[in-house]
């Protein structure tokens, strides 16, 4: 389809970031997949190719561009390639908007500079045994000490994907208990140093898919964590959290919309050139209707995926829109890379085949950053139901 959403800039960014990719990843990948992470040295590669400071000011090393199309060509390009940046997105697109929105200068100045070099790679800890979507439930807590110079942290999280080389993890808890009006009340965020006593990376966890992300558990007992280190104002963290969903939710829907393209593109390169029955697969009528079927979905999400992308660019993505991005662009996906592994025949079900690992990659989609079901509510309640 005709698109709008990239100028030559991001182009230029597509041709040097697809050769970095052919050059750097696609020969190793097979390693990542089988140790289930990328290795810690990959992440400064990507910080001297820029990455990490696109969105950052120049004041801090970064490039001061403050648009999220450069992050939504990489989505692109390693969906293209079938790999993954292991679990360094979270260092951008999660970590980077509360440093910016919360940060004081005095913190900027700390945290910005090793941010962009890949010296200090950031995580976030929201989820914790128990509670899933339940943000408001979390049990970790973090009580201010009686000389007023640190917190101490206690308690545990689950699913904190790049946990594992994560340097710094901005980790929630309650600071304060909640009130009879308002549960959300009382959470706190905090730039931990996962080099302080008491903090512990346990499992790595072993997942269906995304297996070059490192996802792990955290634990925190009596963890020490200076008052500098409070991101923002306390007991106002569930707020916070609200206030950057919808970033998180578009990257996610973004995300499936660049899988499910280059689910087509694996799906019509094998059926060229497999052969059934004397002549290619593509020459079978049902081959041919149900690539085009999956082909008008693509189409579809990637004009949802674009609009949503110029929406957060200005400013304007609401949680509602970002919701409803999500939940269209991962159900696409889910449906389009199960007829493209159909396609495949059993091939489709062997990891050598990169519509294998994309299959088993995105099945997550409809369920971190929110679930459906959560997606769905949303989008109720803004319509007024």
């Amino acid at each position: 389809m005709r698109r709008t959403v990239f100028n030559e800039d991001h182009e230029a960014f597509r041709e040097t970031l697809r050769a970095f990719i052919e050059a750097e990843v696609v020969p190793v990948y097979d390693e990542w997949f089988a140790a289930g992470q990328a290795p810690r040295d990959f992440y400064y590669k990507l910080a001297e190719l820029g990455v990490f400071g696109i969105r950052v000011d120049e004041e801090f090393g970064g490039a001061g561009i403050d648009s999220y199309k450069f992050e939504a060509v990489m989505y692109e390009e390693t969906a293209r390639a079938g790999v993954s940046f292991g679990g360094s997105g979270v260092h951008v697109l999660l970590g980077l908007p509360y440093i910016k929105a919360l940060a004081t200068d005095e913190q900027k100045k700390r945290f910005l500079p090793k941010f962009v070099s890949g010296e200090e790679m950031w995580a976030l800890a929201m989820t914790e045994p128990g509670t899933g979507s339940d943000l408001a439930g979390m049990k970790t807590t973090a009580k201010l000490s009686e000389d007023g110079s640190h917190y101490v942290l206690n308690g545990a999280k689950t699913f904190i994907t790049g946990g594992v080389h994560a340097d710094r993890v901005i980790v929630c808890a309650r600071t304060s208990a909640p009130t009879a009006e308002d549960r959300r009340f009382g959470i706190s965020l905090f730039a931990v140093d996962t080099k302080a006593e008491g903090y512990s990376v346990g499992r790595k966890l072993d997942k269906l898919g995304l297996k070059t992300s490192d996802t792990a558990e955290l634990a925190f007992v009596d963890v020490k964590v200076p008052v500098e280190d409070l991101l923002g104002e306390e007991n106002k963290g569930f707020y916070y959290l609200g206030g950057n969903l919808p970033s998180e939710r578009w990257g996610i829907a973004f995300g499936a919309y660049a899988q499910a393209a280059a689910a087509v593109r694996f799906a019509k390169e094998y059926v060229l050139e497999r052969t059934v029955f004397g002549k290619p697969v593509s020459h079978f009528q049902n081959t041919k209707f149900e690539l085009a079927a999956c082909q008008a979905e693509v189409d579809a999400a990637q004009a949802v995926a674009d609009r949503s992308l110029e929406a957060l660019d200005a400013g304007e993505l609401s949680p509602a829109e970002a919701a409803s991005a999500k939940l269209f662009c991962t159900e696409v996906a889910h449906r389009v890379i199960d007829r493209c592994l159909q396609l495949h025949g059993g091939y489709g079900f062997m990891n050598e085949y990169p519509i294998a690992r994309l299959y088993a990659d995105n099945r997550v989609n409809r369920i971190y950053g929110g679930t459906s079901e959560i997606m769905k509510s949303i989008i109720a309640k803004d319509m007024g139901l």
